[in-house]
Order: C-alpha cells, then structure tokens, then sequence
C-alpha cells in the first residue's frame, strides 16, 4: 500500500471511531439527561399520554388532570388555584413542578416504587399506566378562611396552622399567591405570561412565605427566652425592670417599650414575668435574656428547631436563625425578636405547637396518605417525635402565661367558651425601621386546656394599619378566625 493510501485510510478509520464514540456518548453517556430534558418534545409527549394523579384534601380535590385534543393529552388543572399554591404548587410543561407536584412527583406519575404491582397489572392487562394519588393534611375550612381574610385584605404574609399533637400541617397560605393554572397551560404564550406575571414583586407571587421567607419575630419570641429562663429557676413570679427604657449593656443605645410605656400598673419599678409577657414589655425581656446568657438562649432555640436545615416541606424550608450573639448589647436585642433574629411561619407555628403538645416536637408533614388508582391506602405518615423541647412542667408554665397574654391582647375574634393561648409580635425592619411600617404577628393554640390547633400569622408592613399596626390589631383577627374554623364541626 503506497503512503497517500494508507494516510487516507488511517483518517478514515480514525473518523469512524470518533463517530462511534460519539454514538456511544450521546445514546449511553447522555441518554438519560436527553430523554429526561424537558426541552425534548418526545418526553413532553410521553409524560402527557396518561392522567397525572390527583392532589386532595379532605374530599377537597386540590388538583388533577383532564384530557384535551392537542399532542399532550391531558391538561393538568387546579381548582381555587391560588388558595391551594402554596401546598400544591404547579407542573408546567416549559417551567417544571413545584411543591407537592415536584416532591411527589413519582406518585402522580405512577413510578413510584409503592406502585409496582398496580403498574404490573397495567402491563399485563394492556391498560394505560395509571398513577397513585396523594391525599394532604390540609384543612380546607381553615384554609379558605386564612386565605380569605389575608387576600381579601389585601395582606402580603403567611398563615400556618398545625395539629400540636401530630405535626400535621392544617393550614399554609402565603399571599399575594398565584394561579398555577395558566403555568400549566399547553399555550407556550400563556404560560409566559403568566411566568413573567408571577416572577413580579419582591418576593414574586410564587415564593411560597410560609417556608422560604425570614422574618424578624418581634415579641413572639420571648416564648423562646421564656422557655430557658423558666429552667433556669426563674418562676411567674420573679421580678424584673419595669422601666419604660433602659441603656444596652456596653452602649449608649437605648431600648424602649412599645410606645415608650411604662410596664405594669402605676409607677412600680419591677414587675412580675407574668404581667412582663402578658404586657409585652421590652426593657423586662432584654434584662431576662442577659440573665440567661447567650449559650443558654442559642441552646434552646435549637431544641425548637432554629438553625437546623434538615426540614422540607415539601421543598427545603428556610433556614431560622438566632444570628451573632456577639455582646451582651446584641444579646438583649435578640432577645426580643429583633437585631438577627429570623424565624419562617412555618418555625414560628412549631414553637407554638411544641408549647402546646407538653414540650414534645412533633416533625412537621404536609402528606397525610399516598393512594392507589383504586383509592386504596398504600402509604400513610405516621406522626414523628424529634425532641423533648422543654420539659412538661415548663410547657404548662408558659401555657398560663400565654392564657394571661391573651386576655390583655385586642382585636376582634374571641371564641365564646374558648380559652386561647396567645402572643403577639410587632418586628421592626427595613434600612429604616423606625419610618418602615412593622411586621404584625400573632401566634396560639386552642383550646389551651386540650389543644388541637397551632398557628402563627405574619401581616407584613403592617396592612392596612400601617405605621400604627399591632399583632394585636392586625393578625390576631386573622388567627382567631382560623381558629374558630377549626373547632367548627364538621359540616
């Protein structure tokens, strides 16, 4: 074989071997990341040959599938859309799934592992894969009262409700929400409208408040200083400041009451930690933090779960934290909710709800039930203990101290023959806290003898009442009227 014979010859077959590999890359190497690219009709094609299992609360169906005429045979779709997107969240053919959509997404495809022998028997007699169903906790009385007296107002924040005894989650609204149906269009113009639409504000509609959004506490969390001063030998009784302000520790800076109000009747200079917390007052909380001292207040933020990161629900939650404790200063400051203090709804409702079961962290869950095509239960979560948060004695301490809180807190809502747990908060924020309307909170359970319901309420930038809001005035109608529906009767 002469030279230029055998050089084109060697190009040749070393260009049939980078074909090869090449064909060995993109139907081996990268078949997977191709067939599953949303991007790929054929896999949109697919995905929409069969229904996509039902999402339900209660009888209430939160979310299904109905068959159409164009290529993508069934169109994915949610009724009260925008009351439920906060639990449901939405499965888009261009912008992928949120939410339960995503979280249990091998469920109401019918992948499952759970669904083996039903996609078996689908095999065998020729029928269309049929998918399993997911049933929440949710309650939707409640949920469409939270939901209505917050869009209704026109409130951007969250409500969370849980059963204290189980975790389960009752209620998670986060306004101003949005409609995941046009996201689920077939139209590629209508789900970019729609996306462009609700990727506006700051946070965008779709952020779901009740787990990925921090906010400061305010007053509700003295719970948390509460908690450790209580098993540090303080009583109801100990006597703290009743001074309508006082200078931090180490500063020139000055802390004041709500209003800049005296704490307590008359001009005593103590008060009782009782008529301390039932009257929210500042000077007392931040003296008691420095009492407790920084590890100890760290320590018991985290027995109710602040600084942990292994919650999803059912997206990963955002991560509560107390922050730096870097001097008695910003010690006294946290201590009162303020300075780096974050806590999400959904955090703020576990500590509440931890009071509320005797101490005891129960793990928070949004499924109550995984179904079958037939209906039939498969999978059903059973309620999980995480910790001994406080200890039972020191939860039906802080129980009376929160009745106590409650019968000095305005706003409408009372429940006749109902006795409530309370405690309010009104957080400072912004560059500019002092000009910036606050953060209103409110959080509870009922009845506080035999509780069945937690909650936490953030109205933020004060609705409607602006400068001048209260968690007492703002978000305490809201959690009362939450509550009243969850002691209603069934039907």
């Amino acid at each position: 074989m002469n030279v230029p014979i055998r050089r084109v010859a060697i190009v040749a077959i070393i260009m049939i071997a980078v074909l090869f590999a090449n064909l060995t890359y993109v139907q081996v190497i990268k078949a997977s990341d191709y067939r599953n690219d949303p991007r790929n009709p054929r896999v949109l094609i697919a995905e929409y040959s069969h229904p996509r299992g039902q999402i339900s609360a209660a009888g209430r169906l939160l979310a299904s599938s109905s068959p159409t005429r164009d290529s993508l045979r069934y169109l994915r779709q949610y009724p009260n859309g925008p009351m439920y997107a906060p639990v449901t969240g939405y499965f888009s053919p261009t912008y992928g799934a949120t939410g339960l959509e995503r979280a249990a997404g091998p469920v109401l495809d019918g992948s499952d592992p759970r669904l083996f022998f039903h996609r078996l028997s689908d095999l065998v007699t020729g029928r269309d894969p049929t998918p399993g169903n997911v049933v929440t906790t949710i309650d939707p009385r409640m949920q469409q009262v939270a939901y209505q007296d917050m869009a209704g107002r026109g409130y951007a924040g969250s409500v969370v409700a849980i059963q204290p005894s189980t975790g389960a989650i009752l209620t998670m609204v986060s306004t101003p929400s949005y409609d995941p149906s046009p996201l689920a269009s077939h139209d590629p113009a209508t789900q970019r409208q729609a996306w462009i639409s609700d990727n506006a504000g700051d946070p965008p509609t779709l952020t779901n408040r009740a787990i990925s959004q921090t906010y400061p506490p305010g007053s509700t969390f003295k719970l948390v200083d509460l908690s450790a001063a209580l098993q540090e030998g303080t009583t109801p009784d100990t006597e703290l400041t009743a001074a309508s302000q006082i200078t931090l520790p180490g500063t020139s800076t000055t802390l004041e009451n709500y209003d800049g109000e005296h704490c307590g009747p008359g001009s005593t200079t103590t008060v009782s930690v009782a008529e301390a917390l039932a009257r929210s007052c500042n000077t007392a909380f931040a003296t008691l933090t420095d009492q407790i001292g920084a590890d100890r207040l760290r320590a018991q933020a985290e027995a109710y779960g602040i600084g942990k990161a292994d919650l999803q629900l059912p997206e990963p939650v955002a991560v509560s934290q107390v922050g730096a404790l870097p001097d008695a200063a910003a010690l006294a400051q946290s201590g009162i909710g303020q300075r780096d203090v974050r806590l999400t709804p959904l955090q703020n409702a576990e500590i509440v709800a931890t009071i509320a079961n005797g101490g005891t962290r129960m793990a928070p869950y949004l499924i109550k039930e995984i179904d079958a095509p037939d209906l039939s239960v498969i999978d059903k979560t059973t309620p999980r203990e995480l910790d001994q948060a406080i200890p039972s004695s020191v939860a039906a301490t802080i129980r009376d101290l929160m009745v106590g809180s409650e019968q000095l807190t305005t706003g409408h809502g009372a429940i006749p023959g109902v006795t409530i747990a309370s405690k309010t908060g009104t957080a400072e924020h912004g560059v500019d806290s002092k000009t910036t309307p606050p953060h209103t909170w409110y959080v509870a359970f009922a009845p506080a003898d035999h509780p069945v319901v937690a909650i936490a309420v953030i109205v933020e930038n004060g609705g409607h009442l602006g400068d001048a809001a209260t968690g007492a005035s703002v978000a305490s109608p809201i959690a009362r009227d939450v509550i009243a529906a969850a002691l209603r009767p069934s039907g």
